[in-house]
């Protein structure tokens, strides 16, 4: 881990390993200066109670423009308009966009995606090597979600593969030619698929949008290819997420795993405990202060960029006891890891049905289930925003 100065650097080591920093600067203050690998001087906040309050405070500001402009160089997803979605949109445009998407991820409508899940998992189980060792990532915790968020947006089955190598060059740390390049590509097709779903409706999620009409009003084209863009980002790689870090914390912890085995009726309290323990986003939507905001104890000035960590929160110790622990009988509680305020997750509803699926059938289906491999050799996706497996590799028995 480096250091400038006293400021600590958020570097890939950092993202390898951020537990015993987060442990170390929330014993000195909950909310402190640090510096991106860029150099970019931004507030850190890692207590449960600030990240709270700090999500929902409307003077902080998630406006793709107003982040773009403070950061110079170089701004990595920041650079692509396709940035310029609902999640880096602030009230009224805010709730606007939400109110176009809300009602098709409420729990009774995602309910009924339950049989059209189960049959995707038992399918991707069926074609794992009983006898040999697999990716749990590449094999099941990838396909599965890209079935499940394509099938519901329309996006065509041989297009599925090309989504997500975009996608995954978008989020993780790739040479600025590449993501730039994943951004064209990405915008180019959604247009085109905008376009082929307006002249042919389907009964998808995408063909809604763009037909959308009611008090709201209806999505421009460049709206619709933001709001296609973050759907299909967010329901891929936070799922590939939750699955892939819910499967090891099970791994590491044998006694809870065989305690879910025997008990399936505890899969959503666990569910809710993997979102806690180890999140799928680290690090919340970029904002920035638009006037000064007292947070842990310091003052942050306006116009300066402010980092809410999500997977610090969630281990808070004044939150939360034994935090570093996994129980999956620990008491619900308001975990971050879906967010906070206007911009909590509208997809969570379906998050969690799709985790307690694809974790409950692979457990059921293969209880010898192991890690291949060592614990340390395994290796997170280089990002600030997705705390993801680059690979999980297992033993079926």
């Amino acid at each position: 881990m480096q250091q400038t100065g006293e400021l600590t650097v958020l570097d890939r080591a950092f993202v390898q390993d951020p537990w015993s920093v987060y442990r170390r600067l929330r014993a000195a203050a909950p909310v402190q200066r640090t510096v991106m690998t860029g150099g970019e001087p931004v507030w850190l906040v890692t207590g449960h109670q600030e990240a709270r309050a700090l999500l929902a405070d409307p003077r902080l500001s998630t406006d793709y423009f107003g982040v773009r402009a403070l950061l110079p160089g170089p701004a990595g997803p920041y650079e692509s308009p396709l940035s310029a979605h609902m999640l880096n949109t602030d009230p009224p445009g805010h709730t606007r966009l939400r109110a176009l998407v809300d009602r098709a991820f409420t729990g009774r409508t995602v309910a009924r995606l339950r049989p059209r899940i189960e049959q995707i998992a038992a399918d991707l189980l069926d074609r794992l090597p009983p006898d040999g060792p697999a990716d749990l990532i590449e094999d099941y915790a990838v396909p599965l979600p890209v079935t499940v968020i394509c099938e519901l947006l329309g996006v065509p089955a041989a297009d599925r593969n090309d989504f997500r190598r975009w996608s995954k060059a978008i989020v993780s740390s790739v040479p600025p030619d590449v993501a730039r390049e994943s951004a064209r590509s990405v915008s180019a097709y959604l247009t085109a698929l905008i376009d082929a779903k307006r002249v042919s409706p389907a009964g998808d999620l995408l063909s809604d949008l763009v037909h959308q009409s009611g008090p709201e009003g209806a999505l421009w084209p460049d709206e619709l290819v933001r709001m296609a863009f973050l759907l299909l980002v967010a329901g891929l790689e936070k799922m590939v997420s939750l699955i892939g870090n819910g499967v090891l914390a099970l791994l590491q912890h044998p006694a809870e795993l065989t305690r879910l085995q025997t008990s399936p009726a505890l899969l959503p309290a666990a569910i809710e405990e993997f979102l806690r323990y180890q999140g799928s986003i680290h690090i919340a939507t970029v904002r920035f202060t638009t006037e000064p905001v007292a947070a842990g104890g310091v003052i942050i000035p306006a116009d300066e960029l402010v980092l809410i960590s999500l997977l610090a929160a969630n281990r808070d110790r004044d939150r939360y006891t034994d935090p570093d622990v996994l129980d999956l009988s620990r008491p619900p509680g308001a975990h971050l890891a879906f967010g906070h305020g206007p911009h909590y997750c509208v997809g969570a509803p379906l998050a969690r049905l799709q985790g307690q699926i694809a974790i409950g059938e692979l457990i059921s289906r293969f209880p010898r289930l192991a890690l291949a491999g060592e614990p340390g050799d395994l290796h997170w996706r280089g990002s600030l925003l997705v705390r993801s497996l680059s690979a999980l590799p297992v033993t079926l028995g």
